[in-house]
């Protein structure tokens, strides 16, 4: 017989006690994006498959569920990524010139998880900026990102930090064929170095930019690697200086904003290069193989909808920051009251005020089994002097 409790591999539940750490932790983070003039959004769970697939969401064709649409004939898909949905909502409804703060907090459901044994159906949580393309709205969502582990109390965060700038400045220079351009990018994200000097070795350009181009992998550290970079990069053209300097005054602002950080640089860090345009970065923890959060800048996200504003954002997983909190203290289902089982005027006043003033009112039902403190109360209502009373749960 099939076992019908069991769940699909990937898929979870949160049964009250988790339900309740979920539930307040996103309470917070809407109220800390609201303080930083962040407004919610809620995109549809199901959209239109080729309004998925665009910019951030074309890495994600294969975890994104498809099926038709039975009205329309067009193929849909459950969004894995809330990303592109929001850039559609600032590019073609909201229609604002000045820059613009949006948030979200929602379940996005892939066709397989991130990990061995990673959940399939994230909680994501992200704030976007548009409208700016300096490097101070940079500085404000990386800010934002650290004040959301701030606030889901998960600490010794490392901050990998990176700029699509500089490969694509040196790929221009060097003048890489397309093909050129992605076999040299899949070899860069592996770090496979012996590879890469094979290839830049049998490039048609300069020795100085083979020279450039196989020390790339290994550019990462600490901040002294920016240094050290400069001056590996001396022949570069302007866009690569352009994008180190952007990368060091980003780095110093965050710094200057919320203090001293576990900061990692890597020039080759190209996650997402395909439609990122700047800065790049993701945070991690130890004992977790797999980025907490991750964000960047995405300039022409909204063209597709008919307007490419300059934008940056981060996203994370709810459900990751919780389970990563040093606070793991159970929380009760309920700070409540226990109303005895009487059709008695007076305890229904009684009730119904004390609900107004915010308190919880369990009340008893005729013939069940268990107390109030069984009941996740540690109040009750009992009757003294023929007058309605709270005392605690002995």
């Amino acid at each position: 017989m099939t076992q019908s409790w069991l769940l699909p591999q990937g898929i979870e539940q949160a049964l009250p006690q988790d339900a309740a750490r979920l539930e307040s932790t996103r309470r917070r983070l809407l109220d800390l994006y609201a303080s930083w003039g962040y407004h919610m959004l809620i995109p549809p769970f199901v959209d239109y498959l080729d309004s998925l697939l665009t910019g951030t969401g074309r890495d994600l064709s294969l975890q994104t569920f498809q099926l038709v649409d039975q009205l329309s004939g067009r193929t849909l898909g459950i969004r894995a990524d809330m990303t592109p949905q929001v850039a559609r909502m600032d590019a073609h409804h909201i229609q604002q010139d000045h820059p613009n703060r949006l948030c979200y907090i929602g379940t996005v459901l892939h066709t397989r998880p991130d990990e061995f044994g990673g959940s399939r159906s994230p909680m994501q949580v992200g704030a976007e900026l548009f409208g700016h393309e300096g490097t101070e709205s940079d500085v404000e969502i990386l800010c934002l990102m650290l004040e959301t582990f701030r606030l889901a109390g998960v600490e010794n965060v490392m901050l990998d930090i990176g700029h699509v700038g500089i490969y694509r400045g040196l790929v221009q220079q060097a003048g890489l064929t397309e093909d050129q351009e992605v076999s040299l990018f899949e070899m860069l994200q592996r770090k496979a170095i012996p590879e890469i000097q094979a290839f830049v070795a049998a490039l048609d350009v300069s020795s100085e930019l083979k020279t450039m181009l196989a020390a790339l992998a290994e550019m990462n550290g600490d901040e002294s690697c920016l240094k050290q970079s400069r001056e590996q990069l001396a022949s570069a053209n302007g866009v690569v200086m352009t994008a180190l300097d952007k990368l060091e005054a980003i780095a110093q602002r965050v710094q200057k904003r919320m203090g001293p950080l576990n900061l990692h640089f890597d020039l080759a860090e190209l996650r997402g290069y395909h439609y990122h345009t700047g800065v790049v970065f993701a945070a991690y923890v130890p004992g977790q193989g797999q980025e907490i959060a991750r964000g960047g800048r995405y300039d022409a996200i909204g063209e597709i909808f008919g307007r490419a504003r300059p934008a940056t954002g981060f996203s994370t997983d709810l459900k990751s920051l919780v389970s990563l909190s040093a606070d793991q203290t159970k929380q009760p289902v309920s700070n409540a009251v226990f109303a005895p089982a009487e059709d008695d005027d007076a305890l229904l006043q009684v009730i119904t005020e004390l609900r107004e003033k915010g308190e919880t009112i369990v009340e008893k039902l005729p013939g069940q089994k268990g107390n109030a403190a069984s009941m996740g109360c540690d109040r009750e209502l009992i009757q003294e002097n023929g007058q309605w009373v709270i005392k605690g749960v002995k």
